[in-house]
């Protein structure tokens, strides 16, 4: 197991990452009808990086505990 300032890095750089996939789906729904075959992709990426923060601040709190 990772140790808590491991972790709490991780968890910081999956926050960022989030928030840029955040930011691209909005600049890309703000575009539309323009580059509408990306939405998937896009939305794909976003999910995905917001999945995988909030199992990093699941793991955070439970090593927190």
């Amino acid at each position: 197991m990772e140790d808590l300032d491991a972790l709490k890095a991780r968890a910081k750089k999956l926050n960022a990452q989030a928030t840029q996939a955040k930011m691209d789906l909005h600049d890309l729904s703000e575009e539309l009808p323009t580059n509408w075959e990306q939405i998937l992709e896009v939305a794909q990426r976003a999910y995905d990086a917001h999945k995988n923060l909030m199992a990093a601040r699941k793991e955070l709190a439970a090593a927190s505990a």
